[in-house]
Formats: structure tokens, C-alpha cells, sequence
């Protein structure tokens, strides 16, 4: 089996930076009316910028396949490959532009490439980095010896106030509850990429993966984060269930939602898989150099640490990278984002070792990256 390496890395960031305070300007004010939740919404996270695919200097949004092919393409423009390179594409995202066919098709038409072999990957967070396994092992198995991953999420077109307006989510006083309009200034838009090969770069840095894992635990958990159903009482009714499209949006079953209560019952249990490697000996905490951890909220953070603490099994702040304040919740594209941000910020050196960790809300899934600077 074959080494494989990260050869190129690409972010694309939509439009300009918005600050909190514009938000509702790009999203939209439901019944016309400023959310009494943003203030409260935005101390939790800490997000002090974003981004929207939808904004004033473009007339028609861009798409989610459009971000994964700009980003793409820069990741292209920093390796030493050209787009022909390209034998596989893998793609990930939370919800993609069709219902179908997947964003992996859509990407590569955008491409304008020659035929290839696809994968699509459509789940929360975590997708980015079933992506990115798939591609790494089609190198690994030498089926291919260039791929590519993306993650490429555009949440926002679903905190419209349309989505809200007229269904049973809203309160007498025409807003919606806190735990619905949580998302709606936590989430924001973008795309990254990866290039995979099975050697290094001759003229850069590249970064070696030395494993990839992922672990769902939906056996223990409900739906925790989901769109296109809605919870009546223990049951959850998909959005084909209701008789039509309209009374589905009625109902609520097409906007986006999550259970905070579950989500935080879910943080011990992604501890304990990452104190699971750290027995396997696949984690050393002290050899780590960097830490990648993909969290929606600062408040998530806090709690994590507290159990990280807890356990003696914490890495050094000093050592964590995050930019979720200045590009905000990226979803399924956010590791791809806070990569090739450390990668271009930092000075990084030969055999530091970086760790990669994604939490998924949705039914709670759990991954983690070992990276190598080479």
C-alpha cells in the first residue's frame, strides 16, 4: 500500500466578510422583524465574521458545486498538478443544490474536465472527511494517483424568512424559538479542497496522512441536527410523508433544525473516542504540534476543554488553530477551510505532526486526521 499525501489545498470564501451586525441584512428579517436571539446567539459562538454565497455584489447565488469548483481550482493552482491530473473527485456536503443527482456530478461539470470516477459524500460536519478517505484510499490502492476532496456547504439559503413564514414553528409574537434560530447565526457559507497524491511535492510542503477514522454512534443517539423532517412526539416524519411539498414547509419539515439538549449529551461521547486512540497509541499527546478542531461554538470549546481537563488528556491551547471567528461555521467545508489557513499563516516545519478532529451533530459521528508536514 502506498503513501499518500495532501499536495494542494484551496478555500473559497463568498463575497465579502459580514459582521454580525449585518447579518440580517444578507439572511433576511423573519416577518420583518430583528431576531431577539442574534446578541445571545453570537456571545455563545464568537463568530465576529462570515460569509454568504447569496450577496450584494452578485446578482445569482453560487451554487454549492460553483464554491467546490472555485475552490478547487485554487487548490490546484497551489500544488504542482494541472486539472487533467485529476482521476477522482470526492465530495462532500450538508445539503446539497439537487436532490439529485449528487454534488460530485455537478462539480465536475463545473470542472469542464474529461470523464472521471466521482464519489458523493452528503451528511453534516463529518462528510468532509469521508471525502477525504475515500480519496486517500483510492491513492493508498493505486486505483488513482491523483484525487481530489471537497467540502462545500451554502446553509444559508435555507435561514431565508421564507423558510420560516407561515409554518407552525412560529410564536405568537412572529419569531421562531431560539433553538431554531441558533443555526441562523451560527452557520455560514464556503468551500475547500484537497489534492492527494502518492508522493510528495518536489518544490512545497505537503502533508503526509497517517490515518484517517471515523466513528458514528447513531446507535445510542436520536437525530440531533437533520432537514426535511420534523419531530411529533417519538416519531420523525420525513418531508415525503406530507401529502405535498406545501404542507411539509408547514410543518416545518424543510428548514433546518437542532436538538442542543442531545447535542451536548453527545461531547462526552466524542471524548471518550479520542481518549480510545490515545489507548490504541494512534493519539500522542505530547508529539502533536497543531490541533485542527472543527467545533460550531466557542461554547462548545469551553466544554470540551473542561472534559479534556478532566481526563489529563488535554493538548495544549497554544497549539490549537481554529479561525470559526473570522470565517465562521463552514460546516462539511471547515476543516478544508482551517487547513489551508495554517497552512498559509503559520511556518510550519518538517515532521510536525497535525491532528484533524470533526464532531457531526446529525445522529452523532466522530472523526479524527493524523496529518505529517513533509
Amino acid at each position: 500500500m502506498r503513501d499518500v499525501f495532501i499536495n494542494g489545498l484551496g478555500a473559497f470564501l463568498p463575497g465579502p466578510q459580514v459582521s454580525g451586525k449585518e447579518m440580517e441584512d444578507y439572511i433576511g428579517r423573519i416577518n420583518g422583524q430583528p431576531s431577539p436571539h442574534r446578541a445571545f446567539v453570537l456571545r455563545q459562538n464568537k463568530i465576529k465574521t462570515r460569509h454568504y454565497a447569496f450577496g450584494r455584489e452578485r446578482s445569482k447565488p453560487y451554487s454549492v458545486s460553483e464554491m467546490a469548483a472555485l475552490a478547487l481550482r485554487q487548490a490546484v493552482e497551489n500544488s504542482e498538478i494541472s486539472l487533467q491530473d485529476i482521476s477522482f473527485l470526492a465530495t462532500s456536503t450538508t445539503v446539497g443544490d439537487l436532490i439529485l443527482p449528487g454534488t460530485a456530478s455537478h462539480t465536475h461539470a463545473a470542472l469542464g474536465i474529461p470523464p472521471i470516477e466521482i464519489a458523493n459524500f452528503q451528511s453534516v460536519c463529518a462528510s468532509a472527511l469521508m471525502a477525504i478517505k475515500s480519496a486517500y484510499l483510492q491513492v493508498k490502492a493505486g486505483e488513482h494517483n491523483c484525487a481530489a476532496a471537497c467540502g462545500s456547504d451554502f446553509p444559508s439559503r435555507y435561514f431565508r424568512p421564507g423558510f420560516y413564514e407561515g409554518t407552525s414553528v412560529i410564536k405568537e409574537d412572529g419569531t421562531v424559538p431560539m433553538e431554531i434560530d441558533f443555526l441562523r447565526f451560527t452557520l455560514s457559507d464556503g468551500a475547500g479542497t484537497f489534492i492527494l497524491e502518492n508522493k510528495p511535492n518536489a518544490r512545497q510542503t505537503s502533508f503526509k496522512i497517517h490515518w484517517i477514522e471515523l466513528r458514528s454512534f447513531a446507535d445510542r443517539f436520536d437525530t440531533c441536527m437533520m432537514a426535511g423532517g420534523v419531530k411529533q412526539g417519538d416519531e420523525t416524519l420525513f418531508w415525503g410523508d406530507f401529502d405535498s411539498p406545501a404542507e411539509a414547509a408547514r410543518a416545518g419539515a424543510i428548514m433546518l433544525t437542532q436538538d442542543f439538549a442531545l447535542l451536548k449529551r453527545m461531547i462526552p461521547v466524542w471524548v471518550s473516542h479520542y481518549l480510545d486512540l490515545i489507548d490504541r497509541g494512534k493519539i500522542e499527546i505530547d508529539r502533536i504540534d497543531h490541533l485542527c478542531s472543527h467545533y460550531s461554538s466557542h461554547s462548545l470549546r469551553e466544554e470540551t476543554i473542561k472534559l479534556l481537563k478532566k481526563a489529563g488528556a488535554m493538548i495544549d491551547e497554544d497549539k490549537w488553530f481554529s479561525n470559526l471567528y473570522t470565517k465562521g461555521n463552514t460546516g462539511t467545508a471547515s476543516i478544508f477551510i482551517m487547513l489551508e489557513e495554517l497552512a498559509r499563516t503559520k511556518a510550519l516545519k518538517t515532521g510536525e505532526l497535525i491532528l484533524c478532529h470533526v464532531p457531526e451533530s446529525g445522529r452523532c459521528l466522530n472523526g479524527f486526521m493524523l496529518l505529517e508536514v513533509v
